[in-house]
C-alpha cells in the first residue's frame, strides 16, 4: 500500500514521483515480463514516458473546457485502481488504456512512441504497449491527488501546469521538444471526447 499525501508545497513533484513508485518493484517486474523486456530497459522507458504523459495532460487541461472535462472525468475515480496494477495487463483494460492514450496525445502519439523508444532502447512496439499500460496509472494517481487535495477544475489545471514544469526538467535530452509538439489548440476537443470514456473507465476501476 502506498499513501502519498500531497501538500500544497510538494504535490507537484509528488504526483510524478508517486507514479514512478507505483510502477517500480514488483509492478516493474510485471510490466517487463508482459513486454518481454528486461527491467532496466523498461524502467528507462518509464522514466522517459511519464514526464511526457504528465506534460500532455497539462496541455489538455490548459483550456477551461479541457480542464473541466478532465476534472469531471476524474470525479468518477478515487485512485483505488492503483491498488491492483495487475489489472492494467488485462485485455479489456489495455483497450481502455489505448483509448485514453489516444485522446491524451492525439496526433502526437507516434512521435512520442518513437521518442521514448529512441531514448530508452525499448522497441517502438513495446514502447507503445508500455504507454498504454502507463496512461491509466498516471490518471489514477491524478484522480487520487484530486480527491486528497479537494481540487476543482481550476485547481487541477494549476496543479498540472506546475507539474508539467517539474516534468519538463526530467525529460531526457532529445525528448524535450515532444512537449512542444502537443497541440494546445486541440486540447479542449480531446478532453471533451475523452470525458465520458474516462468516467466509465474510472468507475469500473473503482468498483
Amino acid at each position: 500500500m502506498h499513501d502519498f499525501t500531497l501538500t500544497p508545497e510538494t504535490k507537484m513533484a509528488s504526483l510524478l514521483d508517486s507514479v514512478q513508485q507505483y510502477v517500480s518493484g514488483s509492478a516493474l517486474q510485471q510490466l517487463s515480463k508482459q513486454l518481454g523486456a528486461d527491467p532496466a530497459t523498461t524502467g528507462s522507458a518509464i522514466s522517459a514516458a511519464l514526464p511526457v504523459l504528465v506534460g500532455a495532460l497539462a496541455r489538455n487541461a490548459s483550456t477551461s473546457e479541457g480542464a473541466t472535462a478532465l476534472n469531471t472525468a476524474l470525479d468518477a475515480h478515487d485512485g483505488s485502481i492503483l491498488n491492483n496494477l495487475g489489472s492494467m495487463l488485462q485485455g479489456d483494460t489495455m483497450r481502455d488504456g489505448a483509448a485514453i492514450l489516444g485522446h491524451v496525445l492525439g496526433g502526437s502519439h507516434e512521435p512520442v512512441v518513437q521518442g521514448v523508444s529512441k531514448s530508452s532502447g525499448l522497441s517502438a512496439e513495446k514502447t507503445g504497449a508500455l504507454l498504454t499500460m502507463l496512461a491509466p496509472v498516471v490518471l489514477g494517481a491524478l484522480g487520487k491527488a484530486k480527491r486528497q487535495n479537494g481540487l476543482d477544475a481550476s485547481g487541477m489545471a494549476s496543479m498540472l501546469g506546475a507539474e508539467a514544469q517539474q516534468a519538463g526538467s526530467q525529460i531526457p535530452g532529445g525528448l524535450g521538444s515532444l512537449l512542444g509538439m502537443l497541440d494546445r489548440n486541440n486540447s479542449g476537443s480531446v478532453m471533451d471526447e475523452a470525458a465520458g470514456m474516462l468516467g466509465k473507465f474510472f468507475g469500473k476501476g473503482a468498483q
